[in-house]
């Protein structure tokens, strides 16, 4: 597994560490104009979940990985929060944020991982 695998799977269990749902794992890899290699996605039904999934994430990744993200935004409105590890960005949304962005078709030509939900 590489460093960026280890990664993606960390975000991703960040992210089902506080009932984040609908996660989605976006590889673009080979895609030409991707300024990274992948995104994940989950979805927070409220603000305070979409904050605790980002914090959750942000905890988790440097625990286990002992990497911090180069940046992140989002916190002040919590609706989207994005957080850059440079090769992967992790994007936690409000259902309506995500439908209204819809990330996946935007990149709809690439390889689209969807995570199970945690029941």
């Amino acid at each position: 597994m590489t460093e960026t695998d280890q990664l993606i799977q960390r975000i991703i269990e960040g992210i089902q560490e506080k009932k984040g749902r609908d996660i989605v794992h976006i590889d673009l890899t080979n895609h030409e104009y991707a300024t990274t290699t992948g995104f994940v996605i989950g979805t927070g039904n409220t603000k305070i979940q979409v904050e605790a999934i980002a914090d959750s994430v942000r905890e988790y990744v440097q625990e286990k990985t002992g990497q911090k993200p180069f940046n992140y935004d989002g916190y002040q409105n919590s609706q989207w929060i994005v957080i850059d590890y440079g090769t992967v960005f992790a994007h936690i949304l409000l259902p309506e944020e995500r439908e209204r962005y819809n990330l996946e078709e935007l990149w709809a030509d690439a390889n689209i991982h969807h995570i199970p939900n945690l029941d």
